[in-house]
């Protein structure tokens, strides 16, 4: 299986794509449409502020090719700001429209829930609560709990585009949302051990089947 990592200068690849290595996949990491084009998946990583990864998105001409991979029903991934990418948008340092894939938009944990103050950012191992099983998500695992590291998060999207999330400090994290061929991961798969890997070799059994 080839996946195509999409290189817009805003991804910490080398850890996801040693990932996808392990698990069997002929790895890509490029901006060439061409090239991705013929892998058999596509996934969006992102490290950094969104209106900076959103602007580099523009200027590469890669949010118009996600846009049409997305209406040709082609599996997508996007990793922490790669999953906060496809959502409608982000109050992050300015106002930014994203993608617009899933409903909602992204803002920053405030740092407060009712009276208690609490760290932000969001960083360490939490319990990832399942709602939803997607078609691509079988069987079970033991292990429990992901890696997270962000200050902002995913609110007022559709309950049923959320298959996961983690309560942190009472506040429902989505940690994984689908949409059809799209699929999020706000936290990083590839430094969640167990089940971050599991997850994600899910995913690619998903892709494997269609």
């Amino acid at each position: 299986m080839k996946i195509g990592v999409i290189d817009y200068g805003m991804g910490n690849l080398f850890s996801v794509e040693q990932a996808l290595k392990r698990l069997d996949c002929e790895v890509v990491v490029t901006a060439d449409e061409s090239v991705l084009d013929a892998t058999d998946a596509l996934l969006l990583p992102g490290v950094g502020a969104f209106p900076d990864a959103r602007k580099r998105l523009a200027e590469t001409k890669l949010d118009r090719y996600l846009q049409k991979a997305q209406s040709e029903n082609r599996p997508l991934l996007g990793i922490c700001l790669g999953m906060q990418l496809l959502f409608e948008q982000s109050e992050e340092v300015t106002p930014t429209q994203g993608l617009g894939f899933f409903k909602g938009h992204i803002q920053r944990f405030s740092g407060i829930e009712g009276d208690q103050a609490y760290r932000v950012p969001h960083m360490g191992w939490n319990e990832l609560i399942l709602t939803n099983r997607p078609a691509w998500l079988d069987g079970e695992v033991s292990a429990k709990h992901v890696y997270f590291v962000h200050s902002f998060y995913a609110t007022h999207i559709q309950e049923s585009e959320l298959v996961a999330y983690a309560d942190y400090c009472g506040i429902k994290v989505p940690g994984i949302v689908t949409n059809g061929s799209v699929t999020g991961m706000q936290f990083h798969p590839e430094k969640s051990g167990e089940l971050g890997i599991y997850l994600l070799e899910q995913w690619l059994k998903g892709v494997k089947a269609c």
